[in-house]
């Protein structure tokens, strides 16, 4: 009986210490599962102010399919069909300024021809008056000049009258052949510039067929940038033709205005011309 109750007392004992060490056992597993998750939420909280860091310092990937792509990728045809726009565009805008400062001075000559020339005594005097790349000046220098030179056998069977209006005339239309320098270059661009672009797109299209064909499906990899070519291309073409057509209309217009002066001019001193003769030959 002594035996049987000290063996009990063993195993309860047994069963206790049992039962302490699976208690300490999960005790010690739950400490070391929230010991991580707190590891892996400070971790988190490091690395959070990280993103936007990375996001600061991300590359900016380039457009593939711009203007530097298409001379970069672009042929022999495509470049050159690209400088021929260039030059025509640098052509439009130097002789835009150009004719638009000649236009400007002739203005001012003719403001300074009515206040100084016919307030003179003579057109000799007044010539003087006048600045030597005067556009005024070279018209009565050389109606001037044909009153003295109205010699020889075959100029003396046209009337004084009818040499001086013809040489007056003459000078005028120098003038005016001056003046539309470069206006047939802007009509021409004017004209020409969108064909070269559909030239380009054309070029373009082509090329993105092409493509297709050697890939033998019509992915958006392969015809993106002969298309994007081609529409730059026609984009191109247009900008270069707009300013050469406007800027055309613009100086005919202002041509036309800045030549009534100049008509004007020429007929009053063809009238002095004559009655200056006149009174000499008297």
């Amino acid at each position: 009986m002594l035996l049987n109750k000290r063996l009990i007392a063993v195993l309860a004992t047994v069963v206790i210490g049992a039962g302490s060490a699976l208690a300490v056992g999960s005790f010690t597993l739950t400490a070391a599962a929230q010991t991580a998750d707190a590891s892996k939420d400070a971790a988190a909280a490091t690395a959070a102010p990280a993103a936007p860091a990375l996001e600061a310092g991300k590359e900016v990937v380039e457009n593939p399919y711009g203007l530097d792509a298409l001379w970069k990728g672009g042929d022999f045809v495509s470049r050159g069909t690209l400088i021929i726009l260039v030059i025509m565009s640098l052509g439009t805008w130097y002789i835009m300024f150009t004719k638009f400062f000649e236009q400007f001075k002739l203005m001012g000559a003719s403001t300074t021809a009515r206040k100084t020339f016919w307030s003179a005594g003579n057109v000799s005097a007044g010539i003087e008056t006048l600045k030597k790349d005067s556009p005024f000046r070279y018209i009565a220098e050389t109606g001037l000049s044909s009153t003295t030179k109205h010699e020889g056998a075959l100029l003396e069977r046209i009337d004084l009258n009818t040499y001086i209006s013809m040489s007056v005339q003459r000078a005028i239309d120098n003038v005016q052949s001056r003046l539309q320098d470069g206006l047939a270059f802007l009509a021409t661009v004017g004209s020409t510039a969108p064909f070269v672009g559909l030239f380009g797109t054309v070029w373009g299209i082509y090329h993105a067929l092409t493509a297709i064909g050697i890939a033998g499906q019509a992915s958006i990899d392969k015809v993106a940038g002969p298309v994007g070519e081609a529409l730059i291309m026609t984009a191109f073409g247009l900008a270069v033709a707009v300013p050469a057509v406007l800027g055309y209309n613009f100086l005919v217009r202002r041509n036309k205005v800045a030549m009534e002066t100049v008509r004007a001019f020429g007929a009053d001193l063809h009238l002095v011309l004559l009655g200056q003769t006149g009174k000499a030959a008297r």
